[in-house]
């Protein structure tokens, strides 16, 4: 990466807070429609249709993950430093995102077959959508160059399409779930299309003496990076499989409409961690990881521990937005709880991202894999006895982990993110906290409640 953007030596370049200012103002705006289609949902749809809708989003969110299957990471690992390999690289990699892709069609079919869920055919139409994944691998060249602005705008595009497309469905008075998950989808797959157009221009030219890449081999040395994300995403959401059968869809509904404010309270710590990647790889081969995480967590979890406070004091307030009564505000312990895993994010993401720049592969799919096995513990035991505050416990629960288990994988290697000199960074997320607090405190004085 560029170090001619005036940072001080040793110091977050610059170039990692703009690559991560473009991608949270995409994010900002996704999930400000993302927002507003569960807000229009949540009131033109009952609560327990609602429940079925947002269950099929969060399980097309673990497909779009089964889809990659670390096959976007490796690509830009194979053809960052050897550009003439980009297009027989992303040959590769496209051959594997076809087959998963497909599998995982095969498996929203049996699925919707085994539930015999209303709406199949639609909710099969959309499962199509992540066949074009394949084509937004064409947004490597662009990713190798840091150039987010082009990907950031396409997805902002995309984005605006899946609520547009879901107004004109409210509109034309489509009252069940599965026709709005296509129009969700149909953004999707715009969004891809069009991302693979802006950037095929800048794909290097064709050379025919180039060789194939192996897609075996592709497959292979992405497997542990695709796991690892897999088993993240799925514990994430596989609490719906635990509170639809057990709370029912109308509880699931609420759930999941927090479930997506702690995502989209968590956007700045995860693409800051994505974006600081080839810096934290570089510090790492200098010897300097350990320290580098810490002056780059430290700004992150203040940011988050403010948030948090606020959305601790006001959780009825906030989810009061989206239905009156108490309909959705009975979620409001799930919500605090969901919160707080949030603000363990804010220290995990960047310690994880650090494991994966010293490439550790294996640590970060062990890592992963015992926070699944966590979860899936946490929700058996606690949602029959406690409900959806229970899925969000073992949320928090699950969060923590990642924080311990990447913290103690870096200082095993050698890499301490505690050291003398950093240790009193990670004091901003409980000060942001009691600074949010605080605020949210004063917010309720001054409204009344």
């Amino acid at each position: 990466m560029d170090r001619s953007d005036s940072s001080p030596p040793h110091a977050v370049p610059r170039q990692v807070w703009n690559s991560t200012g473009w991608l949270v103002l995409g994010r900002v705006w996704g999930s400000a429609c993302t927002l507003a289609t569960l807000y229009v949902l949540s009131r033109h749809l009952d609560t327990a249709q609602f429940g079925r809708f947002t269950f099929y989003l969060a399980l097309f969110l673990i497909l779009d993950s089964f889809v990659d299957l670390g096959t976007g990471q490796v690509a830009v690992r194979w053809t960052a430093p050897d550009p003439g390999r980009m297009r027989s690289v992303l040959s590769a990699a496209r051959r594997v995102r076809l087959t998963t892709a497909s599998l995982g069609l095969l498996a929203v079919g049996l699925l919707t077959w085994t539930l015999e869920e209303e709406g199949g055919v639609w909710i099969l139409l959309a499962a199509l959508y992540p066949l074009t994944h394949s084509l937004e691998l064409t947004t490597t060249v662009l990713k190798n160059r840091i150039s987010w602005a082009r990907v950031v705008m396409v997805r902002s595009i995309a984005a605006a399409i899946s609520l547009t497309l879901v107004l004109c469905a409210v509109a034309n008075g489509v009252s069940t779930p599965a026709p709005f998950l296509l129009a969700v989808a149909g953004g999707s797959t715009l969004g891809n299309l069009l991302l693979h157009l802006v950037s095929r221009s800048h794909l290097p030219p064709i050379t025919p003496r180039s060789a194939p890449e192996s897609a075996r081999r592709l497959f292979r040395e992405a497997l542990p990076i695709g796991l690892a994300g897999l088993c993240q995403q799925t514990y994430f959401w596989i609490d719906n499989v635990f509170v639809r059968p057990i709370c029912g869809q109308e509880e699931l509904g609420r759930y999941n409409l927090a479930v997506r404010l702690m995502s989209f309270g968590i956007m700045a710590a995860v693409y800051a961690a994505m974006a600081a990647l080839p810096w934290l790889t570089r510090e790492h081969r200098e010897g300097r990881l350990g320290p580098a995480v810490a002056r780059l967590a430290a700004p992150m979890f203040l940011i988050g521990g403010l948030g948090t406070g606020v959305v601790w004091g006001l959780p009825e307030p906030i989810l009061g937005l989206f239905g009156e009564g108490a309909s959705f505000t009975s979620a409001a312990p799930s919500l605090r709880w969901l919160m707080l895993g949030g603000l363990a994010v804010y220290a995990g993401a960047p310690l994880l991202t650090a494991v994966v720049a010293s490439g550790s592969s294996a640590a970060v799919l062990r890592i992963a894999a015992i926070g699944l096995v966590i979860n899936l513990l946490g929700n058996s035991l606690l949602v029959p006895s406690m409900g959806i505050e229970g899925a969000a416990l073992a949320t928090l629960v699950t969060e923590v982990w990642v924080v311990v288990g990447a913290a103690s994988t870096l200082v095993n290697m050698g890499a301490r993110p505690t050291a003398p000199r950093q240790a009193w960074l990670w004091l901003g997320g409980p000060v942001g906290f009691a600074l949010g607090y605080g605020l949210s405190l004063w917010a309720r004085s001054v409204l009344g409640g």
